[in-house]
């Protein structure tokens, strides 16, 4: 039976504009995930809001697992604060499962983003979760918590975000299989 390690946001002190913050948001995603993920033949393993960063990584190490998959919200440098919209899923540019798995989870987030044109997959070598992790890893900046738009589409669409990423896990699963 496959098994993820769902690592949603640690990070309460990036508030949103209207109410709540990242790891409050994230935390809820994570919430629809798992029994939905569970219905679907995978198990999971997941972080809890107390659990540092690297001991989130160290857990994940630990076991055999097939994904690491990080949920977070972005915010833009303070010279575009408000103006970026959109989700980002990254992944390392070494592990072509990881790349595989960041193409599916941006596939389904352009079924239900409202500007597909903007979700983008991102390599990158500078994400600890993606460079740390054992696990082929995949971070989702789901959209940017400091542009009204994206802020309010997010807390909006938990389940519907929620649905998108588990579909995209199933499926990567699937092909790992």
């Amino acid at each position: 039976m496959p098994t993820i390690y769902l690592s949603p946001s640690i990070q309460p002190y990036n508030k949103y504009l209207t109410e709540g913050d990242e790891q409050c948001w994230m935390n809820r995603i994570a919430d629809d995930m798992v029994p939905m993920l569970e219905q679907n033949g995978i198990n999971v393993v997941r972080n809890t809001p107390n659990t540092s960063l690297g001991q989130a990584i160290r857990e994940s190490n630990a076991g055999n697992y097939d994904l690491h998959l990080a949920l977070h919200s972005n915010a833009g440098p303070s010279n575009l604060a408000g103006k970026l919209r959109g989700p980002d899923v990254y992944y390392y540019p070494y592990s072509a499962s990881g790349k595989r798995a960041a193409e599916l989870i941006a596939d389904e987030l352009r079924k239900i983003y409202p500007d597909p044109d903007l979700v983008s997959t991102v390599a990158t070598t500078r994400l600890a979760e993606i460079t740390k992790t054992s696990a082929p890893a995949v971070l989702v900046e789901i959209a940017y918590h400091d542009n009204a738009e994206d802020e309010a589409w997010i807390r909006n669409n938990i389940t519907v975000i929620a649905e998108a990423l588990t579909r995209a896990a199933v499926s990567y699963t699937h092909l790992r299989a």
